[in-house]
């Protein structure tokens, strides 16, 4: 490839990257540094410590763990046999993976356990704005605690990590009952849906039987009037249900989190029991959910470990991005302080001298090893971003003094070589 000045001639073949998989540019990286350095400082003061998985488990983790009879196992898992023919896949989400390294290395032992992660996730479904194949997801899962308070403890959490970074989401709030309340529930709307399926979409069809709940998370238009009147799990919970929803909701009020009970917020797998919850944000024109997360405290068992109660959430970090730039939210990339001009070969040996004395006193300097005219060469320092330019030549190495140019003001002052880091610093 060629990568010097003016144009060329290219003779290799391009490729583009996979469809739906996105490069994410230094412009933009800037962004990313500030969501996930937020995140790790908000989180800590919570008591969440960071893990990191693998990006591949077993096909199976996936399957007993964010269920079979889910679109994310049946159509948009990327699994694939590995060459001693075991069947891995890449993972959709983060919790299943989580969970399965909690139990893996009996950290249950240690008593409740909050842990956080971030990275990439992979499904392959219909790109589209916001939602990509290759995803990234920053999420929390506290291990261990079955009671109510630290339910409305993590979603302050998530409020608070918004608030930090300046984006205005409403908390909608919902219970899903338990092994309880739920079967009876579930009768009933299943008998509603079968009742009233000719006024459904296929989709809502084909889950009255497979997962019912998933029905009233249906966005389509014309089924949104049968699913106004749909039977509410909500007015249903039993007693140590409804307890625990009315101390997750005193917890909030407590906290000063304001939220909106939404009787159709639903989490579809069968492990999910009472806390469910979403932050939305309309930035982006639509409601569309930020983050989402709930209750789960029969998981940690369906994988193969002891009875352990849980509660988490995942955030998706493109749509998160998307929106800190629409509200305007700049997270400043790093600037070099100086640049050095060379004048000569002598001055841009100096430059190289200089500029990594000045790395190691812990300040950013750019030159250009290209050299040449010495008006590229402050070109490419507007380009870079830098605060100041110091033009180096023979006579600027020989006296120890040089001019120290301001790139905002245009204003030259002399500044002693020797004395450029502290003129600089800060």
């Amino acid at each position: 490839m060629h990568h010097g000045r003016g144009s060329g001639i290219y003779a290799g073949v391009k490729i583009n990257g996979v469809k739906g998989m996105n490069d994410v540019l230094p412009a933009d990286v800037a962004r990313w540094h500030e969501m996930e350095s937020v995140a790790r400082e908000v989180f800590a003061l919570y008591g969440y410590r960071e893990v990191r998985t693998p990006a591949v488990e077993h096909a199976a983790l996936f399957a007993r763990g964010v269920g079979e009879a889910t679109d994310i196992v049946n159509k948009e898992m990327y699994v694939f046999e590995d060459k001693g023919e075991e069947l891995l896949a890449l993972r959709p989400e983060g919790t299943a993976g989580t969970v399965r390294a909690f139990i893996e290395h009996g950290a249950f032992v240690e008593g409740p356990q909050k842990w956080f992660y971030m990275g990439p996730m992979f499904r392959r479904e219909r790109p589209q704005k916001g939602r990509y194949r290759q995803f990234h997801q920053i999420g929390c899962e506290a291990f261990g605690v079955a009671e109510p308070y630290l339910d409305a403890e993590q979603i302050a959490l998530l409020a608070d990590y918004f608030a930090r970074l300046g984006v205005t989401a409403e908390l909608k709030l919902n219970s899903v009952g338990d092994a309880q309340c739920r079967p009876a529930y579930l009768a009933d709307l299943k008998a509603y849906l079968v009742a009233n399926q000719g006024a459904l979409c296929a989709d809502c069809k084909d889950r009255i039987e497979r997962n019912p709940l998933r029905v009233l998370d249906c966005k389509v238009e014309s089924c949104q009037p049968v699913l106004e009147k749909a039977p509410r799990l909500l007015e249903r919970l039993c007693e140590p249900c409804r307890t625990h929803f009315d101390q997750v909701k005193a917890g909030l009020d407590a906290l000063g989190v304001a939220y909106r009970i939404e009787p159709r917020l639903v989490r579809g797998l069968d492990y999910y029991v009472r806390t469910a919850y979403e932050f939305t944000s309309d930035a982006l024109g639509s409601q569309s959910a930020v983050a989402g997360g709930g209750r789960y405290d029969r998981l940690v068992e369906t994988l193969g470990g002891p009875p352990t109660p849980g509660i988490g959430f995942a955030l998706g970090e493109e749509r998160l991005s998307m929106i800190l730039e629409k509200v305007g939210r700049a997270a400043p990339e790093r600037r070099p302080a100086v640049f050095f001009v060379s004048a000569d070969a002598t001055g841009a040996l100096e430059g190289l001298r200089l500029a990594a004395a000045l790395r190691r006193a812990g300040i950013a300097c750019e030159l250009d090893p290209r050299g040449g005219k010495m008006k590229a060469q402050f070109k490419q320092a507007e380009r870079v971003g830098a605060r100041w330019a110091v033009v180096l030549g023979g006579n600027e190495v020989a006296t120890g003094q040089a001019k120290l140019k301001d790139l905002q003001t245009r204003e030259e002052t002399p500044v002693a070589l020797s004395e450029l880091a502290a003129r600089v610093a800060g």
